[in-house]
């Protein structure tokens, strides 16, 4: 299947001017070929978030949470809809909770993958450090205000209404489980969608870093994503840039929604 991707040429610069990097190459776009039956679109950390009323400290320190919810309901049913109907794939992966453990996706993935293996050896914290961790979480982020509201949000996470799982789509908790999915079903790419792209996506259990040392390749849709993004870049979206850009370096290509779904069109 061809489809127009974004890439980013990260050479050569030019020793000679006062920024070297202008010179590189930057942002271009070529038509590229992947194979459907090898790559999956995933859907990760798509959350209902309640109305504003709700959890208001949670949308006090998680300010993408109305981009995220315009996504949800403007982009996430078209292209679901034409996934769904194409030869890809589609995954979901969640945060842990229990608003997915019924879904038979869950139990596929679960039952493919066996057994988590050991985790990491951890420092145990000092008293020193429990209150380094408590100045943060009380002056970066939630700040104790939120806290709260966080915490009830979380224990009523649930799918967004037009992110939910149909029939026995594989919905993956771990980066364990959504590789034994990806082996189940000879997936080797996967095309990231949620909420956020320089945050979960890039760091949490069955995201980009995860996978990809895995030896998976990992894009991203344009459209179907946003950013944690901050006083200084909010306005412009430029973490979401930022983002982009490390994805096109470090993990796979970045596809605009359009031509993703005519990409899928021209496989009927």
């Amino acid at each position: 299947m061809l489809i127009r991707a974004h890439y980013y040429q990260q050479f050569d610069a030019d020793p000679t001017l006062d920024v070297p990097a202008e010179a590189y190459g930057g942002w271009k776009t070529a038509d590229i070929s992947i194979a459907p039956e090898r790559t999956a679109v995933v859907i990760m950390h798509a959350w209902d978030f309640g109305e504003p009323d709700e959890f208001p400290g949670w949308r006090r320190c998680v300010e993408y949470i109305p981009r995220a919810q315009e996504i949800s309901r403007n982009v996430f049913p078209s292209l679901l809809a034409a996934v769904r109907k194409s030869s890809l794939r589609l995954f979901h992966v969640v945060s842990p909770g229990e608003y997915y453990k019924s879904y038979p996706g869950y139990q596929l993935a679960r039952s493919l993958a066996g057994p988590e293996p050991s985790c990491w050896e951890r420092i145990d914290p000092d008293p020193t450090l429990v209150e380094l961790r408590k100045f943060k979480s009380e002056h970066v982020f939630v700040g104790k205000h939120n806290e709260e509201d966080v915490r009830r949000g979380f224990e009523r996470l649930n799918f967004a209404p037009e992110a939910k799982p149909l029939g026995d789509e594989p919905i993956a908790e771990t980066g364990h489980q959504l590789f034994a999915v990806c082996k189940h079903f000879g997936v080797n790419h996967l095309i990231y969608t949620g909420f956020a792209i320089n945050w979960c996506l890039l760091l949490s259990p069955g995201g980009m870093h995860d996978m990809s040392s895995r030896g998976l390749m990992c894009s991203v849709i344009r459209e179907a994503v946003t950013a944690v993004e901050n006083k200084e870049t909010a306005r412009q979206e430029l973490c979401k840039q930022i983002a982009l850009w490390r994805v096109a370096i470090a993990f796979g290509f970045v596809f605009d929604l359009a031509d993703f779904l005519a990409a899928l069109r021209s496989q009927t």
